[in-house]
Formats: C-alpha cells, sequence, structure tokens
C-alpha cells in the first residue's frame, strides 16, 4: 500500500493519500492546508484518486477539499453526523481569524455496512465519535481482510487523545470511542493521527497516559 503524509502551518494537520501499487487508485484524505503537496503526489505517482474522504469537519480537515474537487473531480464522503459542523465553516473560522474558505457540498455519506473499495484495497468505516459528533475512523486495507492501517482523524494520538472542549465534543463518547472501537481494531494496527507522529493501537493502549484504567 502506497500511504504519503504531508502537512503544513499554521494547524501542522496531517493530510494523507494512500494508493494501490498494481491499480494506482487512490483515496485522498483530509485534505487541508497541504492540499497542493497531495495534489503533487498524486501527479508524481500517476495516481487516480476515486474518492475524498473526511474523518471529520473541523476547519484544518476541510480548508483544501474544494482545491482538490476541482483538481480531481472526486466525490467528497463525509459522516452525516458531521453535516452540520461542515456547513458552519465560515463560523470555524471566524473563530481562528482565517479568511473563509469555500467548501464543496458533501457528495455521500459514509455508509457504514458496506465498504468503499479502491483498486484492491478497501476502506471500513467506523464510527467515532467523542471529538466532534461525526467522526471516523478510515480502516484500510487488502480486500477481504482486515485493515492495519487506521486513519483517525483527532480521535486519538501518539500519547494523547482528541480534545473535547469544542461544540459537540464529549469526553465520555470519546473514551468509548477509543475503547471500544479503535482498540478493538488489534494491537498492531498502525494508527496514523490527524497531527503528529503514527503510532500503533498496542502502544497507545499500553502508554498513553490518558487511556491507563
Amino acid at each position: 500500500m502506497l500511504i504519503e503524509i504531508r502537512a503544513v502551518p499554521p494547524f501542522q494537520k496531517n493530510g494523507f493519500v494512500v494508493g494501490c501499487p498494481r491499480t494506482r487508485e487512490a483515496v485522498l484524505i483530509d485534505p487541508g492546508d497541504e492540499v497542493g503537496q497531495l495534489l503533487d503526489v498524486v501527479a508524481g505517482q500517476q495516481l487516480s484518486v476515486k474518492f475524498i474522504l473526511l474523518t471529520h469537519a473541523h476547519i484544518d480537515h476541510v480548508t483544501g477539499v474544494a482545491e482538490a474537487v476541482r483538481a480531481l473531480h472526486a466525490p467528497v464522503y463525509l459522516h452525516r453526523d458531521d453535516l452540520r459542523l461542515y456547513n458552519a465553516v465560515p463560523q470555524q473560522a471566524a473563530m481562528f481569524g482565517l479568511p473563509v474558505p469555500v467548501v464543496p457540498a458533501v457528495d455521500h455519506f459514509y455508509d457504514l455496512d458496506k465498504p468503499l473499495t479502491f483498486g484492491d484495497l478497501e476502506v471500513h468505516v467506523h464510527h467515532t465519535p467523542g471529538h466532534c459528533p461525526g467522526g471516523v475512523c478510515l480502516q484500510i486495507g487488502t480486500a477481504g481482510q482486515p485493515g492495519r492501517d487506521l486513519f483517525v482523524g483527532d480521535t486519538l494520538f501518539a500519547g494523547s487523545i482528541g480534545r473535547t472542549d469544542l461544540p459537540g465534543g464529549d469526553y465520555e463518547t470519546l473514551m468509548h470511542s477509543i475503547r471500544a472501537v479503535l482498540f478493538a481494531l488489534g494491537d498492531d494496527a498502525t494508527v496514523y493521527p490527524g497531527h503528529g507522529p503514527a503510532t500503533t493501537i498496542g502502544k497507545e493502549r499500553r502508554t498513553n497516559p490518558f487511556l491507563k484504567s
């Protein structure tokens, strides 16, 4: 599996290109201010992007969606519980004193019972609210096998957890999402957070100070 990660100031938010080496089909995950670099990866690797997948709708994860859609003509996916947050991007921008980005309409809401397929890979979507109502984990792996690469947005970080003091956040809900949903995906699963370095479920279960019982 091809995985490319880019992050730029001011948010240092991770955006991802995930591709199938055989077919060159790919997905774009959380295009933000680093979208130009992600599109350079797509062009340089000669990839065909089938889907633009959002882990949630906080402003740092969506500022590049419009540019990605213009360049790739790929449909945008979001969990329906984050649509209100997505539609409130102008208000989110105002909170940070940022220019208001244009965000295109969401094309599809995730169907949690139906994986998305690109090339030889598939995406299983898990609802992981707590940081925000519509947060998801995108579990990606070879079709027909348990995926071992998790793109978790701002639910879980290396050594930390997502904040719950923003509108729609809830601490108990977040902890349930981490323990009941993410931990169930296996200690050997690699976690790609929305900020910071990759980690594993096992490492966070053992060492994350926010998750010690």
